[in-house]
């Protein structure tokens, strides 16, 4: 008779505080969206596998800006151009704090980065070392074609990009591309995959934060082991620089080197050893997933639409000629292979929630009240898809940039890959670089044409939803040296 009463009397107050939270919406004038369930509220709206598609679904009923209750977090989605607008730029101060997931509590290190690593008269210093790597990533390409072995295309785009991040940061490189068994940057893919896959998974602790102790799902452990893994090998450069320094060697003049000497303008305080670790694991989980999965999407598209690889390799004929390779002063002249990269990011954009936003203060848009403590979730993937922006919009269709002045800079909210204002992704600029660069390149030098089998039965597609969009099958090409 008891456990019936405490039964009773526990559906009561679940249902008088479900009743509680309809009412304080209504009251407080927040978007619409769809009817929360008790307790868990809108989670089984969204999903856990694809939740930029669920996310998008739910707009087309509820509007483009729109409130979902995920567990115990209001949670604000825009999913219009203009709704981004309101959150990215008209109301920027109030929602530049980024809403960390539980999972990982790594510090905010854009400053620096935008300052030091991603400067554009750095990155303009640097051009030397990006011409080696993607050379270095020619030549192996070659020897692949000339084995007639298959092109793992995200694997070579990504010890590429990798080589330079490490060279950039430590003056060496973590791996090498012609390690046949590919084991060094193979592992360390993994460990990235992991990482970004631990980060973006719909995670308990970020919906009811009550249970945060607990961690049910064990995420915290399964990245203890991956912090574990990455900090290693981080930290053995720092301890290998810090010897070097000791015993009088002259400097590097790396990213290392700065961070070193880095003294803050506030209170003259340097970096710890656990800050430059997690600075280090922001960075390179960034850079190399944004740039890989960039390079690998655009390759794909072109291997599914002949044309439009025709096109970007007529223009390469005629623009470069016989140059033997391109500079990133022939980027500019190349405008259908920009047009490609834009087309990507338009249909793929690395993050397509970008990363969570809060509310700091409470302010209305669009007649509507976002509330203080809110977390604001930007669908950057469905304002690419808007049909009432873009003619045919699931058409991978790069001649639509050529008819329209757009860039992916922040400034034009129908195309916002990387986001925009204070919280833009300060690695953009180095992103933007290695894209245009690798992929032309890659196009310059070799004819590109999928397996046989792959051709029989369709290139797949399919997303793979971690912190960025992926492919799930990895692209697997054959390249024909022109």
């Amino acid at each position: 008779m008891e456990l019936v009463l405490y039964g009773l009397c526990a559906i009561i107050l679940v249902s008088s505080l479900y009743l509680l939270r309809l009412f304080d919406n209504a009251r407080r004038n927040l978007p619409p969206g769809p009817r929360p369930l008790p307790l868990i509220g809108n989670l089984l709206d969204v999903g856990a596998q694809l939740p930029h598609q669920s996310l998008s679904r739910l707009a087309q009923r509820h509007g483009p800006l729109m409130t979902l209750h995920l567990g115990a977090v209001t949670t604000i989605v825009a999913s219009s151009s203009d709704a981004a607008r309101d959150i990215l730029q008209r109301h920027d101060a109030a929602f530049s704090a980024h809403a960390v997931p539980e999972v990982v509590r790594a510090c905010a290190h854009d400053r620096v980065c935008s300052a030091e690593l991603f400067a554009p008269h750095r990155l303009d210093a640097q051009q030397h070392l990006r011409s080696e790597k993607v050379n270095r990533l020619v030549s192996h390409v070659a020897r692949l074609a000339r084995e007639g072995a298959v092109v793992d295309v995200g694997r070579v785009v990504f010890t590429t990009v990798l080589n330079l991040l490490s060279s950039t940061v430590f003056t060496v490189d973590l791996t090498d591309l012609d390690d046949d068994r590919g084991e060094s940057a193979g592992n360390f893919k993994d460990v990235i995959t992991e990482f970004s896959s631990c980060v973006g998974m719909p995670n308990v602790l970020d919906f009811f934060p009550a249970v945060a102790p607990l961690d049910p799902q064990r995420l915290r452990r399964r990245l203890a082991r991956v912090f574990a893994r990455l900090h290693a090998v981080f930290d053995k450069q720092i301890e290998r620089r810090m010897r070097d320094r000791a015993a009088g060697e002259p400097p590097k003049n790396d990213f290392l080197d700065v961070l070193l000497d880095y003294r803050s303008t506030e209170d003259g305080r340097s970096f710890n050893r656990q800050t430059l670790l997690s600075l280090f694991t922001d960075l390179f989980a960034a850079a190399t997933d944004t740039t890989t999965t960039g390079v690998e999407w655009a390759m794909a598209e072109l291997l599914r639409n002949p044309p439009s690889m025709a096109k970007a390799r007529e223009e390469l004929d005629r623009v470069i000629g016989s140059k033997p390779k391109i500079e990133e002063s022939d980027i500019s002249q190349l405008d259908y292979l920009q047009a490609v990269v834009k087309e990507t990011f338009r249909l793929h954009p690395p993050a397509p929630l970008l990363l969570p936003h809060r509310a700091e203060t409470t302010k209305n848009i669009g007649g509507y009240t976002v509330p203080k403590g809110a977390r604001i979730l930007v669908n950057v993937w469905v304002i690419g898809r808007d049909s009432k922006v873009w003619c045919e919009p699931n058409e991978f269709m790069p001649e639509r940039f050529l008819q329209r002045e757009v860039d992916f800079n922040g400034h034009n909210f129908d195309l916002v890959p990387f986001g925009s204002g204070r919280r833009i992704c300060p690695g953009m600029p180095l992103a933007v670089r290695m894209v245009h660069l690798m992929l032309a390149s890659l196009l310059h030098r070799f004819q590109w044409t999928l397996p046989p089998d792959v051709e029989k039965k369709g290139l797949d597609m399919a997303e793979d939803f971690r912190v960025v969009i992926a492919l799930t099958t990895p692209l697997q090409a054959i390249a024909t040296p022109i």
